[in-house]
């Protein structure tokens, strides 16, 4: 089983400036690899935390992802970004990680473009992913039967997938998203991608594991 893992996380901005840079491989390489998308839990506070410190640290920083990257973070999320003290957000990768995993479910093979989806709604469209009503204008997207998405963002079951994934990434050892490998065999990877990588690089470093998996 040869595939892609992609690893990443809903408040992740250098993997929202990815996304299109993943979703046009995904899209190159359907008819030749799989694709599973790991959410890396990269905000997981014990106690809520308010969204004004990383808020600060973003009105420096989305500037950069924007030059580097050529995406566009939106005036309702950057709304967010510059007014910390009137944002009512306290952010955790928990319910968007939730989400992907019932997102899966119903479509796995989209799930690169679903991730790419969730981080739209949040860094373009200012939508709250610790909302539940944050995801409701994505399921006909992907068909997915409202009363189905909503009984099971609830579940222990999935929140355990969830966190299951978040052990994953962490065994993996990634220490900065996004990531990308190309898995080969249950103990083999390629590390293709550890933060922001451009179209040309990662499709040849891909090419080159390729090569390199076929003569072995």
């Amino acid at each position: 089983m040869v595939q892609i893992i992609y690893c990443y996380d809903a408040y992740c901005g250098w993997c929202y400036g990815f996304s299109k840079v993943i979703t046009r491989i995904a899209e190159e390489y359907s008819d030749q690899l799989e694709f599973e998308v790991f959410s890396g839990g990269m905000i997981l506070p014990e106690q809520p935390r308010h969204f004004a410190p990383m808020a600060k640290y973003i009105q420096g920083a989305y500037k950069r992802v924007e030059e580097l990257t050529g995406a566009k973070f939106g005036e309702d999320f950057l709304w967010h970004v510059f007014h910390p003290d009137e944002t009512d957000w306290y952010p955790s990768s928990e319910m968007p990680a939730i989400a992907l995993c019932i997102f899966k479910e119903y479509q796995p093979e989209r799930a690169v473009e679903m991730a790419a989806d969730l981080q739209y709604a949040l860094n373009y469209e200012g939508r709250d992913l610790t909302d539940k009503e944050a995801y409701r204008h994505l399921l006909p997207k992907y068909n997915i039967p409202e009363d189905e998405f909503y009984t099971k963002l609830k579940s222990e079951a999935y929140k355990q997938k969830a966190y299951y994934e978040f052990a994953l990434v962490k065994q993996l050892r990634v220490t900065g998203s996004p990531a990308v490998f190309l898995q080969v065999s249950a103990s083999k990877f390629y590390l293709l991608a550890q933060g922001f990588t451009d179209y040309d690089t990662l499709k040849q470093r891909l090419e080159n594991a390729l090569a390199e998996v076929k003569t072995q």
